[in-house]
């Protein structure tokens, strides 16, 4: 006689009950005639959800992880192959919604692993090359609940994936069996080192869409339905972050995804209009693309385009998280192909046009995106298709090796100057990323021979004045004769800087190679002479602004170039090669011929000039300090420095203030007229002028701020 174990004994009746209801599913079938009736009319959904409850039951009142009866009939008897059949034949109609309900249900509300087994992940991949076909089909809710389930399940166990790499494996094994019919004897080669897009089966396979789950994701990103859409955008945000490399590959290599990705950019990008105000597009609240549910009829703030404009921009995102979050290798691909397709396919021709409109908007689009990539991957790429991957010292013949960095660069000295305020804010944004070769490829690599110095042997004398507190071969402002009216009034004690700073500590030995700090401070602050300066005459223009910004943004550069190992202090002279000669490279050429014509240019783009150049004199390298932030620098012959353009600029100023009558009431009137004190009145003469003085003398103060607080934080230990 055999004896039911005890713990099977309560489950017999649960057993009988599962049996029952699915006998009833299948009598349905064998007995009705009337296959037209939906299949809500009919007890199979009752059925269907009768047998999970039962499944979920037997589930609960087992071992952990032991499969009970129920469970072993739904896998020996091949239910869910059946119910597949059914519901590809949709029968009776509204049969494949009941299945994909079923299915989703069964992989969420089962704990035990059920992918593993054939029975199910062979189904389970049917049922998802079912999922997508037909955009906005009745079924496409359940499509979408039952992907995402998958992915869900693939997220806990990355290694499931494999069982939907079927194709991918066959390639292998067939490339395997070619390679031991010709003669081959090492197979040592791994699936991972095997370029599967290669081979001819590969590319016969390639049709056949073998990574399945993905293909049909993809299919649903394009559902008219939002929500469909984005669900299947998080379904894809899974999948590429599983770290199965076999997975990344075919991801790849054998899907449509970076296609797909970078086509939807394209289409996006080109149903803007062709003209869209840079206002509107730096002004469009953050994109988030999850969140693209946008009502024109709800807008206030509506413009022509901004329906397109947040489309694109959010699509963008979307590229940017899902690189963010995927597997190295498939966030590579991506990005790779999101610059070839992408950036230089559909972007560069926008940018390296001729017309002012079509150059305006399209940077003013890609000024946008700047400031948006947030991935790593993604950022790398845009870098390199912005400036290039050039390392080596610039020269001026060979300027134009990048043309699109060239055309840029000559965009910042456009005869439009929207055209250049908007390029100058693209580069002051792209600076700030976290990119070590912006500032390498734009500035440092010109400044690491330290060439623009001339080095001259100290003997005793030059000791004796590096010991009294100057530097050797410098030259002393106050012996400049553009500097005769410096008199103690004009000048900046270092107490009073001390005093606006918090305490700094006992000065370096001045052997160390740094002027004091209160002679580069002054230095600056001097630089424009007393019937130019105008804001000792108006309440909060003071430094102490200049300060407090400096010292927060000082603060936030080092904390984006930690990582980049920049040394404490400048490369050795007796290491530099000073003869060779020396270009300060396009980007700062453009910058300094700008800077020169201060005097000469709208308010508006001074202000953006002076902003990219205090960004770059804040950035914590030696070369960069001294090059833009040292007044002392001994200058090598036709060379320039920051300072020396200034000095020039200020020259040219004393000459032009003598020939203008109440110059510095004027200059009164115009700043307060800036800072809303004092309402519009009549055209005042030389109003650029002006202005630029204004611009210059502000300049001078966050100069000197900047040069202080980094003096500050390299003295304090």
């Amino acid at each position: 006689i055999r004896i039911e174990s005890p713990s099977l004994a309560p489950s017999l009746p649960l057993q009988e009950d599962f049996v029952y209801h699915w006998k009833a599913i299948t009598h349905y079938y064998i007995e009705t005639s009337d296959d037209k009736a939906p299949v809500t009319d009919t007890n199979i959904p009752s059925h269907l959800e009768q047998m999970l409850d039962i499944l979920v039951q037997e589930e609960n009142e087992r071992e952990s992880g032991e499969t009970g009866p129920c469970m072993e009939y739904l896998l020996h008897h091949k239910i869910l192959e059946t119910l597949y059949t059914l519901g590809k034949a949709d029968c009776p109609p509204g049969m494949k919604q009941q299945v994909l309900a079923f299915y989703t249900k069964l992989l969420g509300r089962i704990r035990q692993p059920l992918l593993p087994h054939i029975n199910v992940y062979k189904p389970v991949q049917k049922l998802i090359r079912l999922c997508g076909e037909v955009l906005t089909a009745p079924t496409e809710n359940e499509e979408i609940q039952f992907l995402c389930i998958v992915c869900a399940k693939l997220k806990q166990d990355p290694y499931l994936v494999n069982f939907f790499l079927e194709v991918c494996l066959q390639v292998y094994f067939k490339t395997a069996k070619n390679f031991l019919r010709n003669g081959g004897n090492d197979l040592s080669t791994s699936l991972d080192e095997l370029n599967v897009t290669s081979s001819p089966e590969a590319s016969a396979i390639r049709l056949n869409q073998d990574y399945n789950l993905v293909n049909s994701l993809l299919n649903l990103t394009k559902s008219p339905d939002g929500r469909i859409a984005v669900k299947a955008c998080e379904g894809l945000m899974l999948l590429v972050s599983l770290p199965e490399p076999a997975a990344a590959k075919c991801l790849t290599q054998s899907t449509c995804l970076c296609e797909l990705l970078t086509d939807r950019l394209t289409t996006l990008y080109k149903a803007l209009p062709p003209s869209v105000d840079p206002l509107d597009i730096e002004s469009v609240e953050a994109i988030n693309w999850g969140l693209d549910s946008y009502s024109h009829k709800e807008d206030a703030s509506a413009f022509p385009g901004k329906r397109a404009l947040i489309s694109f921009l959010s699509w963008f995102d979307y590229c940017d998280q899902l690189i963010k979050e995927s597997q190295k290798t498939t966030a590579v691909a991506m990005a790779r192909s999101v610059r070839e397709r992408f950036f230089v396919g559909v972007m560069e021709p926008q940018l390296m046009q001729t017309s002012e409109i079509g150059i305006l908007t399209s940077t003013a689009l890609l000024h946008r995106i700047v400031r948006q990539v947030t991935s790593d991957v993604l950022l790398q790429e845009m870098v390199g298709f912005i400036l290039g991957g050039y390392r080596e010292p610039e020269t001026l013949t060979g300027i134009n090796r990048h043309p699109l960095r060239h055309r840029l660069i000559e965009h910042c000295d456009h005869i439009s100057d929207e055209i250049s305020i908007m390029t100058l804010r693209m580069f002051e944004h792209l600076l700030q990323k976290p990119n070590e070769h912006i500032l390498y490829n734009l500035v440092l690599r010109n400044l690491e021979e330290r060439n623009y110095t001339e080095y001259k042997p100290p003997c005793q004398e030059d000791k004796d004045v590096v010991e009294n507190g100057q530097i050797a071969g410098a030259v002393d402002l106050e012996e400049d004769p553009l500097f005769t009216d410096l008199s103690p009034d004009n000048t900046l004690s270092n107490q009073e800087w001390l005093s606006a700073s918090p305490p700094i500590s006992p000065e370096h030995p001045k052997n160390d190679g740094k002027t004091e700090v209160h002679k580069i401070v002054n230095s600056f602050l001097c630089l424009v002479p007393e019937e130019a300066k105008s804001s000792y005459h108006v309440e909060g223009t003071g430094y102490d602004t200049y300060l407090r910004d400096a010292h927060r943004q000082f603060r936030d550069y080092c904390a984006i170039c930690l990582r980049w190992e920049w040394p404490g202090s400048p490369k050795s002279l007796e290491k530099c090669n000073l003869e060779a000669s020396f270009f300060e490279g396009h980007f700062l050429k453009i910058l300094f011929d700008r800077m020169g014509r201060i005097l000469d240019q709208p308010y508006d783009v001074n202000l953006q000039v002076t902003s990219v150049l205090s960004k770059l004199s804040l950035f914590p390298h030696p070369h960069i300090h001294e090059y833009l932030l040292d007044p002392y620098v001994n200058l090598a012959s036709g060379c320039r420095s920051l300072f020396s353009v200034i000095v020039r600029v200020v020259g040219d100023l004393m000459v032009r203030i003598q020939r203008i009558p109440d110059f510095t009431p004027k200059l009164l009137l115009v700043r307060k007229r800036l800072l809303g004190l004092e309402p519009e009145g009549p055209i005042i003469d030389h109003m650029t002028l002006l202005e630029g003085v204004i611009v210059l003398e502000e300049f001078c103060k966050e100069l000197a701020a900047i040069a202080f607080v980094k003096y500050h934080a390299s003295s304090t230990p």
